[in-house]
């Protein structure tokens, strides 16, 4: 995935079964990479993306991710594009997807209450309050927003670290209108795809994360020029 990856279990467990559960987090994400990376010459992404392999031969987890990305170019006008760029490339939808899953995992292994965090895609479950800070983006030892959540999901999307990466199909240029969007909601699959979408949509993607409120997710954003905009109901800390 190309990130540095968090892991923190609140569980009153034993330590060897705590490590096992972190290990079985470690495991799924590595499988991960190993199948979606477009860095990796053998990865299933990169040949697919040479034709050396077709949606009938992969793996069911990349036809469910080439599935759902489709659905989220319909939903996003085709803002959201894993070929924006030419070449397939699902990685606005992986990352957070295999967070949300691994976050899935762990519960279903009876540890209710912890923290994931990969590269901006922040999965925080169980039943206390998390306070997460947002990388203020032109300063990385500053945050922009202070969070509190409960079990919840905040995906950031930004230009600051990869610069252009997420492209504007409409423009067929990196999009650059929006520094940083950050998504607050329920699921980290989608929080996270929203957040690239927003970026991609330039100018518009302001008035798209003002619509996603009404479907229970909450955004802030900081514009190229420094303006910096939040949703009515973003879980700002006091």
């Amino acid at each position: 995935m190309g990130t540095a990856v968090s892991i923190e279990l609140a569980a009153d467990r034993p330590d060897d079964e705590l490590r096992s559960l972190i290990a079985d987090v470690c495991g799924w994400l590595h499988e991960v990479d190993a199948r979606f990376s477009t860095y990796r010459e053998d990865s299933e992404v990169s040949r697919m993306g040479r034709g050396e392999l077709t949606s009938t031969d992969c793996h069911p987890d990349l036809r469910h991710v080439l599935g759902a990305c489709a659905d989220l170019w319909r939903a996003t006008d085709g803002y959201f594009d894993a070929y924006a760029g030419g070449v397939l490339d699902p990685s606005g939808y992986v990352k957070g997807w295999a967070v949300e899953e691994a976050s899935r995992r762990l519960a279903a292994a009876g540890c209710h209450t912890h923290y994931i965090g990969a590269g901006g895609d922040i999965r925080a479950r169980g039943d206390r309050v998390w306070r997460i800070g947002v990388r203020h983006p032109w300063d990385e030892t500053k945050v922009a927003w202070k969070l509190a959540v409960t079990d919840a999901a905040v995906a950031t999307s930004g230009t600051y670290e990869r610069g252009g990466h997420v492209i504007n199909p409409r423009t067929g240029k990196p999009a650059h209108v929006l520094r940083s969007v950050t998504v607050v909601g329920p699921d980290l699959t989608l929080a996270d795809a929203y957040a690239t979408a927003a970026l991609a949509m330039d100018g518009e993607g302001l008035r798209y994360l003002e619509k996603l409120a009404t479907d229970g997710y909450e955004s802030a954003a900081v514009t190229s020029d420094g303006r910096a905009f939040t949703s009515a109901g973003l879980p700002v800390a006091s």
